[in-house]
């Protein structure tokens, strides 16, 4: 007995040493012969028999061989199970938690029971923004929690103070978003604006809107209701 475990040590320790020794050959072939390429976070290795997964810039994700002599940008599929790898491995890098999200800096509309949950970022100047609005008025059952995001401009900034400083926040967006109807002017602590560019930048959110589910599971852009739907339904808590 002690014979195999020694063994299963010794074959354990060769492995793990195996492993750090490509990680080191490709980290050094990589910066040497792509030094565009940002530093990489993580080395580790793809369900695919011989190909590494590289992660940089935290959730970009590429692909190379034992010795870094080959880099691939592109999606790896598994076409037994029809998955898309690649698209599921970012989703799970850039999940938020949805607890932790300050909820404080964001207003709330509620559509029926309000059971099903979401947030999404939005600049009041975006007009996929105001598609995606025109869509979410029916979905049915659904708490929303919107974070103000202005990030096309000082015109931007300036309405979504206007709609924080609302007395009623909720009712001052959609007759914007809605019905094109000008949020008046108003004055109040709008720092949670700023927290929200904040936030957007933390997590790395670059338009608007993006979306994100209990599940901590995000989606960029805008979708209609069916889709929001189907997003409801499959990503919950």
């Amino acid at each position: 007995m002690n014979l195999m475990k020694t063994a299963l040590m010794a074959t354990t320790l060769l492995v793990s040493l195996t492993i750090n020794a490509q990680e080191a050959t490709i980290r050094k072939n990589l910066a040497e012969r792509v030094p565009q390429l940002p530093a990489i976070d993580e080395i580790t290795k793809s369900p695919m028999p011989g190909l590494f997964e590289i992660r940089v810039n935290g959730s970009e994700i590429y692909y190379t061989d034992a010795k870094g002599d080959f880099l691939v940008n592109g999606s790896l599929i598994d076409t037994r199970q029809r998955r898309n790898l690649t698209e599921e491995r970012v989703e799970k890098l850039t999940a938020i938690n949805f607890d932790a999200l300050p909820l404080k800096d964001a207003f709330t509309t509620v559509n029926g029971n309000g059971k099903r949950k979401m947030v999404v970022f939005e600049d009041p100047n975006c007009g996929y923004c105001k598609r995606f609005e025109q869509d979410l008025q029916k979905v049915k059952d659904v708490t929303v929690h919107l974070f103000l995001y202005p990030i096309l401009g000082a015109d931007s900034v300036e309405k979504s103070k206007n709609i924080w400083c609302a007395k009623d926040k909720a009712k001052s967006w959609q007759d914007w978003m809605l019905r094109e109807k000008v949020p008046a002017s108003a004055s109040c602590d709008t720092s949670a604006v700023a927290r929200n560019v904040e936030l957007g930048r933390k997590y790395k959110i670059t338009g608007t809107p993006t979306l994100i589910f209990a599940d901590g599971s995000r989606i960029p852009g805008a979708i209609n209701a069916d889709q929001i739907e189907q997003h409801l339904a499959e990503r919950k808590n």
